[in-house]
């Protein structure tokens, strides 16, 4: 999960690795969060998926498995490093492609959902992004991110990044839950909210 903007000076992939945490504390954060995605994953029991800002293609790989033999598309920037661990996640119907996500070259409605899982926070135009993916899916949204300002506070609390008041390295977009829920809700109804601690998660129905 990263970024999807060249010009953001933001690592690729993740800062940290949330997946592969030996870390007691950040295990028990990540199964809640990856429960909770799978609930909402399941319930919108997607046709095709497109993945916005796949990063390393952790969830896209797994997502790709549950889909069986229908398409799945993880987008991200063009780096080496992704493209590497892109090679160590194939299947049949699953494919990566190289791109921002502020103008896709996908046709309107191409794809059943939508996801951008931990991505919005670091876009320089979110509105646009969340736009665009609506653009491109014909049933649902799939998003993540982190809540704040908890996510900030928890990051102080912790002696991480004081010197910008608990700000994550490429965050440059920052939503409570309120907000975010106002953005998606331009484009759909929002079925599901739900609060994984420490994030935001929205299933999004559009063309409501």
């Amino acid at each position: 999960m990263s970024a999807t903007h060249a010009t953001e000076a933001v690592p690729t992939g993740n800062t940290f690795d949330k997946y592969g945490s030996t870390n007691p504390v950040v295990r028990r954060l990540m199964a809640n969060f990856e429960g909770t995605l799978a609930q909402l994953f399941a319930q919108a029991a997607p046709q095709s998926v497109l993945d916005v800002g796949c990063g390393e293609g952790v969830l896209t790989h797994q997502w790709a498995e549950q889909l069986g033999e229908r398409r799945i598309v993880g987008i991200d920037l063009d780096d080496e490093k992704l493209k590497a661990e892109w090679a160590t996640r194939q299947r049949p119907n699953l494919e990566y492609r190289t791109m921002l996500a502020e103008n896709m070259p996908f046709v309107d409605g191409e794809f059943d959902m939508a996801c951008a899982i931990e991505v919005l926070e670091h876009v320089p135009d979110p509105a646009h992004t969340v736009a665009e993916m609506a653009r491109v899916a014909r049933r649902h949204l799939l998003v993540s991110v982190p809540r704040e300002p908890l996510w900030r506070m928890l990051n102080m609390a912790r002696g991480a990044y004081l010197s910008d008041l608990g700000n994550t390295p490429g965050h440059v977009n920052h939503w409570s839950k309120r907000s975010f829920v106002r953005l998606l809700s331009q484009h759909g109804e929002v079925v599901e909210k739900r609060s994984p601690f420490p994030w935001t998660m929205l299933l999004v129905r559009l063309g409501t």
